[in-house]
């Protein structure tokens, strides 16, 4: 234990530890608020796309001039706490490389680029990825739909483009000329009526135009609805879906039956609802059922 003890303190005041820590510290700092935002339920779409942007523009200043920055302060707490700093201009060396390793590279060549750039292009081409020109003009255009602040965004041509642009399948040139002509009858009619004022969310707007028969009315527009709230099914929820599944079901756990897999799996996604089960309740049920060996109470 003092052997391991010993270690992760030289681990902990070496420079290659202070620069990852540094460098992450800023990486998160940038990428943090773009993070929370995009956990909300309630999600306002322009500014996360705004956020998007900004976040990828912020990653490519901190690439481009950043290195320097935390390199300063790297070493400013080294020289604070007595640290060697490595002279950045000899050839770098790793532990677990040859002696006779053919790569020249210096210290400042591997921390600068093999680390830091790597990394920071690393960020860049998964927020490409994850929100790419497609991406960003689809959420926008959704966004028209929104009815924050009594329909504000309303925009029929954008909404026309939605349908035209993303959704060829479900939209013929017919009911498309039938979506424009509801759109105008809907944005007197719907945007005005009182039940559909405080609304906070599409999916509400949906229940709302079933509960007052104005789906019929407005059967193309409820359409176009019904095909957006299919977005999110189809990115965020089903990754961290995927995501819970990796930690319910583990190498300890490989023989799980798909039924209970799937109930500790609603658990684990929906703990909004598992907060609000009483575990007496629970332990009640199991033995009201049977007689039990197990004494769990």
């Amino acid at each position: 234990m003092r052997g391991e003890a010993r270690g992760s303190l030289k681990a902990l005041k070496s420079f290659k530890f202070l620069f990852v820590l540094h460098f992450m510290h800023k990486i998160m700092g940038i990428t943090d608020l773009l993070c929370w935002e995009l956990q909300t339920k309630s999600i306002d779409i322009l500014n996360a796309m705004d956020l998007v942007a900004t976040t990828k523009e912020l990653l490519h200043s901190l690439r481009d001039s950043g290195f320097d920055v935390i390199l300063y302060s790297v070493q400013s707490v080294c020289k604070k706490f007595g640290i060697d700093f490595p002279d950045m201009s000899v050839r770098y060396m790793d532990d677990f490389r040859y002696v006779r390793q053919r790569d020249d590279s210096s210290v400042e060549h591997h921390y600068h680029y093999d680390v830091f750039n790597s990394a920071t292009d690393f960020q860049l081409e998964e927020l490409n990825y994850k929100f790419d020109d497609v991406a960003v003009e689809l959420l926008k255009l959704s966004s028209s739909l929104e009815l924050k602040n009594s329909f504000r965004l309303f925009d029929i041509e954008k909404i026309c483009t939605l349908a035209s642009k993303f959704n060829p399948a479900d939209f013929n040139q017919q009911e498309l000329y039938h979506l424009r002509l509801q759109l105008e009858f809907y944005k007197v009619d719907v945007i005005r009526y009182e039940k559909f004022q405080n609304l906070s969310t599409l999916s509400d707007l949906c229940l709302q135009l079933v509960d007052t028969s104005k789906s019929e009315h407005y059967s193309m527009i409820y359409r176009l609805i019904c095909l957006v709230l299919t977005l999110p099914v189809s990115t965020a929820t089903t990754e961290r879906a995927f995501s819970a599944m990796k930690l319910v079901k583990t190498i300890l756990r490989n023989k799980m039956e798909d039924e209970y897999l799937r109930d500790t799996m609603v658990l684990n996604i929906k703990r909004e609802y598992a907060e609000e089960i009483d575990p007496k309740g629970v332990i009640d049920e199991f033995y009201s059922k049977k007689n039990r060996r197990v004494q769990l109470k």
